[in-house]
């Protein structure tokens, strides 16, 4: 079985065409049923964001799988045609398929790499596919490991700790000039739409209150009815402004509407304390010379654009670590599904070692005739003992050379030595309980763990604590 990929994302497909191929969350059932009933797909999950559509899929064939999910596309959303969709989708499959949705899930595939919703959106999804029995053994390994190397990601590294927008750069400036936001009070001046953004933010991180004024009282009242916070005249805003820690300005006016002048009395019945004043208007409408006055604190767009940029060259520092973590996670779980093709010759042979045992004891009951229940329990366990220390030496290494290149090699000699009869890769079925109980053992046995990393026992642990 193989683990594929169909799907397009900001980077194939205009947001025109992406927002018609979004599923409503009434409609995931259908969809799901409708992607489950193609010949072939025996476990997927559909991936929707505003960047992206993706179908995450287990097949027994590959390019059969891609023809099938390419269907599916065009069958669930007939405001799409074929010439419209097909050309905009990417197919993935094995390495390339899991190696993408890592760094969906660590954001580094997104249109802001570090930006943290995209892994709760994968996690939505994949709750999705759980509630209508769509995932199996091998998705549920599978995107559970994707969810895990992003949460690595996001403690082994500062992927997300920058700000990449205008208004979320406001509130990080904010933050150095006054160091706690509890408390504070903010003033928004126009009605423009980073300044509200950044002002929810403010009010996100703690700022106590909210001052509002427009030209247009209406909508003063409006946004004070948004923010919870209160409307003020806007004849009557400089005269107010000591009351705020932080302005914020975007009007539409096309001169300065603070002066310096204007700051100087605010900071004088602030008793000199510092006041922080953003301006995302252009043209501006703070004139410059206010960075002039002591205890005032003046940032423009230009201004902001710069500490975004600068933040941006961080980020993608930090995303070239995350992509380490991902190169490396990836040779995990390949590793993983490579021993799952072990499994059914593994489970077979237990059968049939525990045939050959049960079959033996019946005559050897019958030859010893009357036993006591200890004297037969002692029988039993000497059998079951013999037959486990055979088995151990050639399933240990059976289970570590199913994940060499020559795996199949292995697994087809195992079964002829065995008499276990001939398989054909891929074809046979890998049952949950199964997986789970060679995976209980490997936690005694330790058959399947990677080798050890360079480095000292601490510094491999949280690597190992990650785990599958």
């Amino acid at each position: 079985m193989n683990i594929i990929l169909v799907g397009l994302s900001h980077k194939t497909a205009p947001v025109e065409l992406r927002e018609l191929l979004v599923v409503p969350n009434s409609r995931m059932g259908e969809a799901l049923n409708r992607l489950m009933a193609h010949a072939g797909i025996r476990e997927g999950m559909l991936l929707q964001t505003c960047n992206r559509v993706e179908v995450y899929a287990v097949v027994d064939q590959v390019e059969q799988g891609f023809s099938a999910i390419q269907e599916f596309f065009v069958d669930t959303h007939f405001s799409v045609s074929a010439e419209q969709l097909l050309p905009r989708l990417y197919c993935h499959a094995e390495d390339r398929a899991i190696t993408h949705l890592f760094r969906v899930a660590s954001s580094l595939d997104s249109l802001v790499v570090g930006e943290p919703q995209i892994l709760r959106q994968v996690k939505d999804s994949f709750q999705d596919a759980l509630t209508h029995n769509a995932t199996g053994v091998i998705l549920n390994k599978f995107v559970k490991k994707a969810i895990s190397v992003a949460k690595r990601v996001r403690t082994e590294t500062r992927i997300a700790e920058n700000a990449v927008s205008v208004s979320y750069a406001a509130v990080e400036l904010a933050k150095k000039v006054f160091s706690n936001l509890a408390a504070r009070t903010v003033m928004l001046v126009g009605a423009g739409e980073m300044a509200k953004l950044a002002a929810q933010h403010l009010v996100n991180h703690g700022v106590h209150e909210v001052l509002l004024t427009t030209r247009d009282p209406m909508r003063a009242a409006d946004m004070a009815a948004r923010f919870n916070g209160l409307s003020i005249p806007f004849e009557e805003f400089r005269a107010n402004m000591h009351r705020a820690d932080i302005v914020l300005c975007s009007t539409g006016a096309s001169h300065y509407l603070i002066s310096p002048e204007d700051v100087e009395r605010a900071v004088r019945a602030r008793w000199n304390r510092p006041i922080f004043l953003i301006d995302v208007s252009v043209p501006r409408n703070i004139d410059p010379d206010v960075r002039q006055v002591d205890n005032a604190f003046l940032f423009d767009i230009d201004d902001l654009e710069s500490h975004i940029e600068q933040n941006r060259e961080e980020r993608m520092l930090e995303a070239t670590r995350a992509e380490c973590i991902v190169k490396d996670e990836v040779e995990v779980i390949l590793k993983w599904l490579q021993s799952l093709k072990a499994t059914p010759t593994i489970v077979a042979l237990r059968k049939r070692a525990d045939a050959l045992k049960q079959a033996e004891l019946q005559k050897a009951f019958g030859r010893l005739g009357t036993l006591t229940p200890q004297q037969q329990e002692a029988v039993e366990g000497l059998a079951s003992g013999i037959v486990n220390k055979l088995l151990h030496g050639p399933l240990v290494a059976l289970k570590s050379a199913a994940q060499s290149s020559n795996g199949l090699v292995y697994i087809e000699a195992a079964r002829r030595f065995y008499d276990l009869g001939q398989s054909l890769p891929g074809q046979e079925s890998v049952n949950v309980q199964d997986v789970q109980d060679l995976e209980a053992e490997d936690v005694a046995t330790d058959a399947l763990s990677p080798a050890p990393a360079e480095g000292t026992e601490q510094e491999r642990m949280p690597r190992q604590a990650s785990g599958l």
